[in-house]
């Protein structure tokens, strides 16, 4: 079955970094496209950021664009997302998803998710 296990959240000071991993199992993960999205407290669920199987084209939402970089490594079936410059409003879990290339993509398995909290 699919398994997604995200790892890397945690406590963070507004403009520090994070880095979330993603194991995937279950699936072929080197014929899907990937994705991060988040939850913030009270709200509704928010798509991130996405990349194509290759790992050659990524997508961003604006709220992260120049601050977020979604990577993978096929080899290892994980997929990453390094958040730099963090602001509070980034506080969420994170969840990443099998699918969801871009925001309107399909998305069909996400994980447990990791708590993110941007705070001084």
């Amino acid at each position: 079955q699919v398994q997604l296990v995200e790892s890397g959240g945690g406590l963070v000071q507004p403009g520090g970094s994070l880095r979330l991993s993603c194991a995937a199992s279950g699936f072929t993960f080197s014929t899907y496209a990937m994705s991060w999205v988040r939850q913030a407290p009270g709200k509704g669920l928010e798509w991130v950021s996405g990349i194509d199987a290759f790992g050659r084209t990524k997508n961003y939402a604006g709220s992260v664009t120049g601050r977020f970089t979604i990577s993978r490594d096929n080899a290892k079936n994980t997929v990453y997302l390094q958040m730099n410059n963090l602001k509070p409003e980034d506080t969420a879990v994170y969840y990443c998803s099998k699918g969801g290339y871009t925001r309107t993509s399909t998305r069909d398995y996400r994980g447990q998710g990791t708590q993110v909290t941007v705070s001084s």
